[in-house]
């Protein structure tokens, strides 16, 4: 084993299939005695490092530190699949916020989506894109809601990409009985991410972003027109700070832990299914309709790439593999003695009404998180809008920041045992 495939994440449990394809991960020195800049970003996820590239290329002196190393966290550890839109379907938003601003919210999405494939090519970084994502029904009687969502996406929202699956067409294309209709996005596809995050943090660095590993910060002060980040190894002392720690933010920052809290989700790898053809032989990502989603894809080497668990918690299980493997078992029984060659877990950071949380949290700070499982294109876009923001180039992120996310309720003594009681009732409810 390489000292890469041997690493294991302080943060998150498990050794990654991502960790074990991805090449030799560079490393980036930890912070050496205090410093200042223009900028200081804390987090280097996508969020935080798309902000440090699109600073620094631009001439701003930006600092970012990253509490373990680059990928530890969902970053490079997160599901891979790109989708399209929002958490909620367009016409959900629709019902809560109107057609005006859902539509922005949609194309905003899309914008979201081409700049990443536009980023990684520009750059050469080769971050096995696969095309292809279905959304599958678990239960018969969302059957009409799906065939509304093809229709509305094409002619409410100009994407052509959606055509609905009916019961034959979906198992086919899974290869499984398990799920009754579906609708097949020919417009997305999914990633290996921490692929791309290697890459996003070289890029970063050339531009000339001084970004450093294993520096956490302890707190976030604000004095005499500046912003003060304490570390353990030195102060940084800058104009304006991004917090991007999205499920990692623990007790740095109060309002960004009021509104994002994180949940484990866990993934396993399984051999390649060379004697399996029929499990999706598009090898296209899936997402299936229970609340506690179900999400799945091929490897470009033939695995499955498995996630989701029976019931949110911050805690991480003793075995992570049997989880997975019995929820493997239920869509495919053929692979109920599939062996998995990797499993792992992170946190994801999600709010209550599942979309981003954006705000200016003190004077010269903003925090960006919350994702909720849709993070891919929407973190990395975040993180390019924040310096367009602090540049005077453009105000889309506003259309964020204008959203209404609460927080969550009960305090910090009982916000995580009120959500576990929430989310398992919801995943209770995804039995019947």
């Amino acid at each position: 084993m390489t000292s890469q495939e041997r690493w294991q994440s302080p943060i998150a449990p498990g050794i990654s299939w991502y960790q074990a394809t991805s090449g030799e991960r560079p490393t980036y020195s930890e912070m050496d005695g205090s410093k200042t800049c223009d900028v200081a970003i804390i987090g280097g996820g996508y969020t935080g490092l798309q902000a440090a590239y699109n600073l620094a290329k631009s001439g701003v002196s930006v600092i970012l530190i990253e509490a373990c190393r680059f990928g530890d966290g969902a970053s490079g550890r997160n599901g891979g699949q790109l989708g399209t839109g929002q958490r909620w379907w367009p016409e959900e938003l629709e019902e809560k916020i109107g057609y005006e601003r859902s539509r922005a919210l949609f194309d905003l999405a899309e914008a979201a989506k081409q700049h990443l494939l536009d980023f990684a090519t520009q750059h050469q970084i080769d971050m096995d894109y696969m095309p292809g994502q279905m959304n599958v029904a678990h239960k018969e009687s969302y059957k009409a809601d799906y065939y509304e969502n093809a229709e509305i996406a094409a002619m409410r929202y100009n994407y052509p990409h959606l055509r609905f699956m009916d019961k034959t067409e979906t198992q086919e294309r899974l290869g499984s009985t398990r799920y009754f209709c579906g609708v097949r996005d020919t417009g997305t596809g999914h990633i290996h991410p921490l692929k791309l995050l290697i890459g996003l943090a070289r890029v970063a660095a050339n531009a000339g972003a001084q970004i450093f590993e294993m520096t956490k910060a302890s707190a976030i002060l604000r004095g005499s027109n500046k912003v003060m980040i304490e570390t353990s190894r030195g102060t940084i002392t800058a104009d304006k700070a991004l917090i991007a720690c999205n499920g990692y933010i623990g007790n740095l920052e109060p309002v960004t832990a009021s509104h994002v809290m994180p949940i484990r989700s866990f993934i396993g790898a399984t051999v390649p299914l060379d004697k399996h053809p029929e499990v999706l032989p598009g090898a296209e990502a899936v997402a299936d309709s229970r609340f506690v989603v179900r999400y799945f894809r091929k490897s470009k080497d033939g695995r499955l790439l498995f996630g989701g668990r029976e019931a949110y918690t911050a805690d991480n299980p003793r075995d992570i593999t049997q989880h997975i493997r019995r929820q493997i078992a239920e869509i495919y029984p053929a692979l109920g003695n599939i062996e998995i060659s990797h499993a792992w877990g992170g946190s994801v950071g999600i709010t209550m009404p599942r979309q981003p949380f954006v705000r200016e949290v003190m004077p010269g700070v903003t925090s960006i998180g919350g994702y909720s499982g849709h993070g891919v294109m929407l973190s990395n876009y975040c993180g390019k809008l924040y310096a367009e923001t602090v540049l005077g180039k453009s105000a889309d992120l506003d259309l964020f920041k204008s959203l209404d996310i609460p927080a969550f309720p009960g305090g910090p003594a009982m916000r995580a045992p009120l959500l576990f009681l929430a989310l398992s009732w919801f995943a209770l409810r995804d039995k019947f």
